[in-house]
């Protein structure tokens, strides 16, 4: 069975281009700094050497931070993603933190020198480590700090603690970048696809207009009325007659940029098929099976309209025997509902027969209005089946009171 392509979803990490580049842009941003002050200090090695693990780890969390906010579930809103982003980058900043405390014992003392004059005259003089004092009337008083690695515990706890407070700025500020530019891109991406909804209903609704004022279909049906009247079989024509004026006044009145519930779809279709049963009596059975519980979902008007036309088309009109055509719906374990329209072989009619096939512009189109319709959420499938042709769509169970919840 043919599969249309609209039920991935979200492309997998679809964003991780632009994740990438913003990502890429605020540690330049970093990187830029780093370099001026290493330029600055007078020992350009040692102060690039020295960043480069806390620039490289930096990156790393900033790509978890990433990730976690991406483990949201789809559709989840901008408060949901904060909260998630928010904790992301309290664990990234202490693992910043962390990072630079098990670092600190591999970087290389700087051979910078900085030299302040102290208001009593003294003038204070620091090389790496190594703080030198010298006094007018004294010997230089030097002094040696302890490396990071010599302090006891609480030091190193406050100082993890200081550079974890100050990394939880910089990663909070590209995740509010991030999702600034995410919900961005769905704002513009749902735009679009109101839009493309907006512009396939329109051309849905031409195509259910050719379908209705369809002149073969006039044709056969005033042929059929007219042959009714003629033998005398005027009660059948009467309520042929009433069947299409009402198919004819319920499908103009619809406007397939909105919704029915799918009692509805299947009233309409019930008076086309009504129709055709009248056109051919000893050759189409028609067998309806939507359970009351789904009657309130939604569907998109008209959208079983080119389903049931194609299966008269290439079903009932290309065999004396009789067809079945069934319309059933039934839920699925994922809060979708799927409905199939299925027209099986006569009795005794190989399944090996060559089959008349059409343009598969109507299905294509009904996969395309799905996927405006729901996005990702919904399935499109057909093809020939063991006993003859199925269609069957896949569409969130969702009623209008849902909706106003």
């Amino acid at each position: 069975m043919q599969h249309s392509a609209i039920q991935g979803g979200r492309r997998a990490f679809g964003d991780l281009g632009f994740a990438a580049k913003t990502i890429g842009a605020v540690w330049a941003i970093y990187i830029v700094t780093v370099v001026v002050r290493a330029i600055l200090s007078g020992d350009f090695d040692a102060v690039i050497i020295n960043r480069a693990p806390t620039i490289i780890t930096g990156v790393l969390l900033t790509f978890g931070i990433y990730f976690a906010i991406h483990s949201v579930a789809e559709g989840a809103g901008v408060k949901r993603r904060t909260i998630v982003a928010a904790v992301a980058s309290i664990f990234a900043a202490i693992g910043q933190g962390l990072a630079f405390m098990l670092l600190a014992p591999l970087m290389n003392d700087s051979k910078a020198e900085y030299r302040v004059q102290a208001r009593e005259g003294a003038v204070i003089i620091q090389r790496g480590q190594e703080i030198t004092i010298n006094r007018t009337a004294d010997e230089p008083l030097v002094l040696t700090l302890p490396r990071i690695d010599e302090l006891d515990t609480m030091d190193k706890a406050r100082i993890a603690a200081d550079a974890a407070v100050i990394w939880l700025f910089f990663f909070a500020a590209w995740s509010a970048v991030y999702i600034a530019g995410v919900s961005t891109a769905q704002v513009a991406e749902g735009r679009r696809q109101l839009a493309a909804a907006e512009a396939a209903a329109q051309a849905a609704q031409v195509r259910a207009l050719r379908y209705q004022v369809n002149p073969h279909f006039l044709f056969n049906t005033l042929n059929s009325l007219s042959s009714l009247v003629m033998t005398g079989r005027t009660e059948r024509a009467e309520s042929m007659l009433m069947a299409l004026s009402t198919f004819f006044r319920t499908s103009l009145s619809l406007d397939p940029a909105e919704s029915v519930s799918l009692a509805e779809e299947i009233d309409l279709q019930r008076l086309y098929l009504d129709i055709e049963q009248a056109r051919f009596p000893n050759r189409l059975s028609v067998n309806i099976d939507v359970p009351d519980h789904l009657s309130d979902v939604e569907v998109p008007a008209l959208i079983l309209q080119p389903i049931v036309e194609n299966a008269i088309k290439y079903g009932v009109s290309q065999t004396r025997e009789k067809v079945t055509i069934t319309i059933a719906a039934k839920p699925l374990g994922d809060g979708r509902i799927q409905i199939d329209v299925h027209n099986t072989l006569p009795k005794g009619v190989s399944a090996d027969r060559p089959r008349p096939t059409g343009t598969g512009t109507g299905l294509t189109n009904v996969c395309q209005r799905l996927e405006t319709h729901f996005g990702g959420r919904a399935d499109c499938r057909f093809g020939a089946v063991s006993d003859g042709y199925k269609v069957s769509i896949a569409v969130p169970a969702l009623s209008n009171e849902e909706d106003d919840d």
